[in-house]
């Protein structure tokens, strides 16, 4: 008897403009799964009933925002890059719950496949569960010094405390987005939406040796437009946590290219409308 098709998909608010599904979705016909891949939209405090709902075909789930915080306390087991982020954006359902964050170990890829420069000093616009994942991203590069730009200091308290705690000890200071008194910096992180930045905040960056903005919809954003330096996007970031993820669901090696190849055209078609 045949096994049954298998499900995975995307959970997050909001969820349309994902090209999780795209990837995923390339990666199985690559290697011959006949499995599925769905967009979700789950708003925050949703996923336990969507969980609730799950029956036995389904296999995994990414989560975006705001999503990520929340399956902490959902999961039966976390492994030592979602504890220290404090955020799963990866689900497996393996006889069991079992959270996995592939964001940091994703955008250490991303960065090093468009980089090697050395990098010490970092300015991180935005402090939610995707700035805290590439801060940790960066310690492991060996940023050791972070400066986080943010509209309200309190809501980036969990991304502080994570970049303190890494064992490298890095310094951590928490400036305002609207005035920001910012210095020269190896790399310059962006987690925020395009229509948040501004011309000056583009203008005080754009000399930046280095630019990472994790969003890829719409893009290029201002920053990225602006950047004279080398630029990683956010599709460089989704895919390399996206094979990672693939790994997970699948077992089997993710067929990057193909996966890389399917978004670009997904984008490029969506510019063309």
């Amino acid at each position: 008897m045949a096994e049954p098709t298998r499900r995975c998909g995307v959970l997050g608010d909001p969820i349309e403009h994902s090209l999780s599904p795209v990837l995923h979705r390339a990666g199985y016909a690559a290697v011959g799964l006949d499995w599925t891949y769905d967009a979700h939209r789950v708003p925050a405090g949703g996923l336990p009933e969507f969980l609730a709902g799950l029956d036995p075909t389904w296999r995994g789930l990414s989560l975006t925002m705001p999503l990520k915080r929340e399956a902490m306390t959902l999961v039966d087991d976390v492994t030592p890059h979602a504890t220290v982020s404090g955020a799963v954006n990866t689900l497996v359902l393996d006889d069991g719950l079992h959270g996995h964050n592939t964001d940091l170990p994703g955008a250490i890829a991303a960065i090093g496949e468009r980089t090697d420069r050395s990098l010490g000093t970092a300015v991180v616009l935005g402090g939610g569960a995707t700035a805290t994942s590439v801060g940790l991203a960066l310690c492991e590069l060996g940023v050791a010094s972070f400066t986080l730009l943010v509209r309200s200091a309190a809501r980036a308290a969990e991304t502080r405390d994570a970049l303190a705690a890494h064992p490298s000890r890095p310094e951590v200071r928490v400036e305002s987005l609207a005035e920001p008194a910012l210095g020269a910096a190896d790399i310059v992180v962006s987690t925020i939406p395009a229509a948040a930045q501004g011309a000056a905040l583009v203008s005080a960056l754009a000399a930046a040796p280095c630019l990472f903005d994790v969003l890829y919809d719409p893009w290029p954003t201002p920053l990225a437009t602006a950047a004279e330096g080398v630029v990683v996007s956010g599709l460089d970031l989704l895919v390399h946590q996206a094979v990672l993820q693939f790994t997970l669901f699948t077992g089997l090696p993710a067929p990057l290219a193909v996966m890389r190849a399917a978004g670009e055209r997904a984008l490029s078609e969506r510019g063309a409308r």
